[in-house]
C-alpha cells in the first residue's frame, strides 16, 4: 500500500507542445506563485515536488503519444508514493477528456484549455484577475513568448487545433502593451508574437485585420529590441505588416507562415483557401517588400489522396522557392477533423520516405544559404553558453527551430541577452559560426 509523500506541497509543471503550452504554463506559474504557492518547473528529480501539473499537446499522433506516456509516467510515481498528486490540462485533456478519465482514472484531476479558474482551485490557489498577463517566464529571461490571440477560425481539413482551443479570440492591444512593458521591465528583448493565426489579429475586437498597429504599439516599448512573428495564415495576409516590417529595425525581417502543400487539388481537399499561383504570388510580394527577409514554412506530406505527382509538384516547388526555414510532417489522421472522413491511403513508410526527401532537399538549400554569410557581420543575441561556445540568434533566426551562431567562449566573454556583431567565419547545413567584434 502507497503512503503519502513526506515532501511539502511543492508544485511541479510539466509543458509538452508547442510555445503557446509555454506561455499558458507560465500564466499558470504567475497565478500560483501569486497565492504564495512553491511551484518549479520541470524541476529535476532531486526536487520535484509532491505536485504534479502536466499540461498536454494533442495535436498530432507522436505529440499525443508522449503526453500520454508522461501521464503513465507520473501516476506511476504516485503509486509508488514518489508524487502525492497528478493534474493533467492542456489540448489533449480538451480534446479527450472521458476517454482519459476512463482509460487512466488515477489522475487526481483532468482540466481543458479554458479551465484555469478550476486548476487553480484545485490546487488551493484563487484565480486573480488583477494578474493578466503576469506570467513566470519559462524562457531565457532574454527573450519571451507573447500571446496575443486565443483559437482559430480557420476551417482547414487536417487541424483539431479548433476543437482544442476555440474560435479565434484576440487580446486587447493596451493589456498586450502593458504585459510587454513588465517583461521589459524583467530584461526581456525580444518578444515572439504567437496565435493560432496571428493574420486575424484584431478582426473580432476592432472588426479590422490589426496587426500592424498592434506592432506600432509593442515597438514602442522601452527596453523591447526585437518583436517576431509567428504562426501567419497564407490567406488575407495584412500587407501593411510588410510596410511597418520594412521601417521599424525593432520589428524583425521574419515571418513564419505555414503553408502545408502547394498542389492544387490537395490544397482544395485541404481547405486551405488558396492556390500554387498565389501562394506563389505571395512569397515574391513578401521578398519584393522586404529584401533580405527570413521566411519559415512547414509541410505536410501524406496527406489523403496525395499522389507521387502531387509530392513530387511539392518538391520541386520547395526546390525553386528556396525558403531560408523549413520544417516537414507526416500527416496525421485526427479525429472530428473534416479529412478524417477521408481514407488515410498513404502508407507510413512512404510519408516518412517523403518528409525525408523535402528535408534533404532543404537541408541543401540552408547549407547554399549558409555559405552565402560567410564573410559577413551579423547583430546577434547571445541566448546562452552551452559547452565551448556561446550560443547566440540573428533576427532571421527563431529560438528552438532556426539557425544558431556559435562564438569560441575561449577567445571572448559575452553576457546572456547581450548583442554583439559577429562576423561569420563558418558555415553548415543549420549552424553558423563566428568571431564577436567587441567596440575597443
Amino acid at each position: 500500500m502507497r503512503t503519502k509523500t513526506l515532501k511539502k506541497n511543492k508544485i511541479n509543471v510539466i509543458t509538452l507542445g508547442c510555445s503557446k503550452n509555454v506561455y499558458d504554463s507560465e500564466v499558470l506559474m504567475g497565478q500560483l506563485r501569486a497565492s504564495g504557492k512553491d511551484v518549479e518547473h520541470e524541476a529535476p528529480a532531486d526536487r520535484e515536488g509532491n505536485i504534479i501539473v502536466i499540461n498536454t499537446c494533442g495535436f498530432i499522433d507522436n505529440a499525443k503519444e508522449e503526453s500520454v506516456n508522461m501521464i503513465l509516467n507520473y501516476v506511476d510515481k504516485k503509486e509508488q508514493g514518489i508524487v502525492d498528486k497528478v493534474f493533467v490540462t492542456g489540448c489533449l485533456s480538451e480534446r479527450y477528456k472521458p476517454d482519459l478519465i476512463k482509460e487512466i482514472p488515477n489522475v487526481d484531476q483532468y482540466f481543458g484549455t479554458t479551465e484555469l479558474p478550476g486548476l487553480l482551485k484545485a490546487l488551493g490557489a484563487d484565480y486573480r484577475h488583477e494578474l493578466l498577463g503576469e506570467r513566470l517566464t519559462t524562457t531565457p529571461k532574454n527573450y519571451a513568448y507573447l500571446k496575443i490571440a486565443e483559437g482559430c477560425d480557420r476551417p482547414c481539413s487536417f487541424c483539431a487545433i479548433p476543437l482544442m482551443r476555440g474560435k479565434h479570440v484576440s487580446q486587447p492591444i493596451e493589456k498586450l502593451v502593458n504585459e510587454a512593458k513588465r517583461l521589459a521591465k524583467n530584461g526581456v528583448k525580444e518578444l515572439i508574437l504567437i496565435a493560432q493565426d496571428l493574420t486575424y489579429y484584431g478582426l473580432d475586437l476592432y472588426k479590422k485585420r490589426n496587426l500592424a498597429e498592434l506592432l506600432e504599439n509593442l515597438a514602442a516599448v522601452e527596453g523591447i529590441e526585437w518583436i517576431r512573428l509567428h504562426y501567419a495564415f497564407p490567406t488575407g495576409f495584412p500587407m501593411d505588416v510588410l510596410d511597418l516590417m520594412n521601417r521599424e529595425p525593432k520589428i524583425c525581417n521574419y515571418l513564419d507562415i505555414p503553408l502545408q502543400h502547394i498542389s492544387d487539388s490537395i490544397l482544395k481537399s485541404m481547405r486551405r483557401g488558396t492556390t500554387q499561383a498565389k501562394t506563389t504570388k505571395l512569397i515574391n510580394e513578401f521578398r519584393e517588400k522586404v529584401p533580405g527577409m527570413t521566411i519559415r514554412t512547414t509541410l505536410i506530406v501524406g496527406y489523403p489522396g496525395e499522389t507521387e505527382e502531387d509530392f513530387q509538384i511539392l518538391k520541386n516547388w520547395v526546390e525553386e522557392m528556396r525558403f531560408e526555414r523549413l520544417g516537414c510532417f507526416a500527416y496525421s489522421h485526427e479525429e472530428n477533423t473534416h479529412a478524417y472522413l477521408l481514407e488515410d491511403d498513404v502508407p507510413a513508410e512512404v510519408k516518412q520516405q517523403r518528409a525525408n526527401e523535402i528535408m534533404e532537399l532543404q537541408s541543401q538549400i540552408s547549407w547554399e544559404l549558409n555559405q552565402e554569410k560567410i564573410g559577413q557581420i551579423f547583430r546577434v543575441m547571445i541566448d546562452r553558453k552551452e559547452g565551448s561556445h556561446f550560443v547566440g540568434r540573428t533576427e532571421f533566426d527563431s529560438p528552438d527551430v532556426d539557425n544558431e551562431v556559435l562564438i569560441d567562449a575561449s577567445t571572448v566573454y559575452l553576457k546572456t541577452g547581450e548583442f554583439v556583431n559577429v562576423r561569420i567565419t563558418d558555415a553548415a547545413e543549420f549552424d553558423l559560426y563566428g568571431e564577436a567584434i567587441l567596440e575597443k
